[in-house]
């Protein structure tokens, strides 16, 4: 692939990103643009951006928490998150369809991990479709459970990834 660059979101990137989230999920799923702005402003640490020749072409966004209890819709509002807790919650990752197809779920994924790992986080939760399942057990992720939540009226599943190193 041409020119990569992983950076965390600035403000500036709110309008894109929405761009993004609304192209890649169906209806009340994607996150307004008010919630990605909240999420680039208070943690943008946990919000990283993959530009391909200096164009945004994808993203994942998370907050962190001490107790994850991932159908918890509050925290899609960071209310509870807090930047040293030692787990991360991730809230969108995002890949525009144009660029879809190319590895860069992967290696937006790899580099989102290896940034956690070097913050001294300690697991990684997200929520899938069941279709999206294998592919994050590919990341690394373990299926924990069907999710309690019904967010956008959509079945959920919870899986995890342990950072910690024995």
């Amino acid at each position: 692939m041409s020119n990569q660059n992983f950076r965390n979101a600035s403000p500036t990137d709110a309008t894109r990103c929405f761009e993004i989230e609304t192209l890649a999920y169906d209806g009340d799923e994607a996150a307004t643009h008010e919630k990605i702005s909240k999420r680039i402003v208070e943690y943008p640490q946990g919000f990283l951006i993959l530009e391909v020749d200096n164009q945004i072409v994808g993203f994942i966004n998370s907050g962190c928490a001490y107790d994850v209890e991932m159908s918890d819709e509050d925290f899609k509002e960071l209310i509870g998150h807090d930047p040293d807790a030692p787990n991360v919650v991730i809230m969108s990752v995002v890949v525009d369809p144009a660029h879809q197809g190319l590895g860069l779920s992967t290696a937006l994924m790899s580099e989102f991990v290896k940034r956690m790992t070097d913050a001294k986080k300690e697991t990684i939760h997200l929520m899938c479709k069941e279709h999206h399942v294998p592919l994050y057990e590919k990341f690394g992720y373990r299926y924990t459970q069907p999710s309690a939540s019904d967010h956008g009226g959509v079945r959920w599943h919870e899986m995890m990834m342990d950072l910690r190193r024995d």
